[in-house]
């Protein structure tokens, strides 16, 4: 084990979405979206900085005039992780940094989901991370819902958009939906952008297998948190409603206790959260 090295929190917010034009300026109890994710993630006490990365000048104004850092990136990136690369590298970040890929459509994120992904860091092993979650076999079906295997230590084996894995027999190993949150040391975050697609990236279109064809270990973390993103207009009302009434305070799953749970091994919860990538 080693210490911690620095970590930085971007927040990838592209204002051109094809479902929801302008989704990091929407509204939510008074506030442009993106400030709601940015808030929540300065709370994570590993972070040494937040910053929102846009390829949009209104986004750029917006978060001038709400005190958030951000910074102006290209606008023909393919996907968050290229915006990501391009603010970590505007900004000079160390080789050994750690980058923290947060997904600008998460109001509802918990902090301390950013804490789960960080702190496998201390050790010099872990390059990439990510989360996971225990699902039900209704929501394991849906192929909207990525799932994954894993080994005992907690690397990931595969991700895929097919229910995995298959039950040959009557023993169950449970399904895990897959987070959409990663970090990365930087040096592997450039690796990721250099490498190109995949042809199981492109098969599945999951982003994520680039790592695994190209045998960068992912570090996965087992969460008992939940998080609703925003994917359509009409998910505005919901996120509002959770935010109105957990004004702040942690989203967990229902009937778990308030003390802090997380572990790289295998928990029993069937909570639907967001899928990842």
């Amino acid at each position: 084990m080693t210490n911690l090295p620095k970590c930085y929190g971007i927040i990838p917010a592209r204002y051109g979405s094809t479902r929801f034009p302008g989704k990091p300026l929407a509204e939510i109890l008074g506030k442009p979206m993106f400030w709601h994710v940015f808030k929540r993630a300065s709370r994570c006490p590993q972070l040494s900085k937040t910053i929102l990365a846009t390829d949009d000048n209104r986004i750029i104004s917006a978060a001038k005039n709400l005190n958030v850092p951000a910074i102006k990136t290209r606008n023909d990136h393919l996907s968050g992780t290229d915006r990501v690369l391009e603010a970590a590298e505007l900004l000079n970040m160390p080789e050994d940094a750690v980058v923290v890929n947060i997904q600008g459509d998460e109001p509802t994120l918990e902090p301390d989901m950013l804490t789960e992904l960080i702190l496998p860091f201390k050790s010099s092993n872990v390059q990439v991370t990510t989360l996971a979650k225990k699902i039900d076999s209704k929501e394991a079906e849906n192929p909207d819902r990525v799932k994954l295997v894993f080994s005992k230590s907690g690397r990931a084996l595969y991700f895929s958009r097919a229910l995995i894995p298959y039950y040959h027999s009557k023993q169950r190993y449970g399904f895990y939906g897959h987070i959409g949150l990663y970090a990365f040391r930087m040096n592997i975050l450039k690796q990721f952008v250099k490498f190109g697609q995949s042809e199981l990236e492109i098969t599945e279109k999951l982003e994520q297998l680039r790592l695994l064809e190209n045998d960068v270990p992912v570090h996965v973390v087992i969460t008992q948190y939940q998080s609703v993103g925003v994917d359509r207009p009409q998910d505005i009302e919901i996120v509002s409603r959770i935010l109105s009434k957990t004004c702040n305070i942690s989203i967990r799953a229902p009937g778990k206790s308030q003390e802090k749970k997380s572990t790289f091994f295998r928990q029993n919860s069937s909570i639907p959260i967001k899928a990842g990538f």
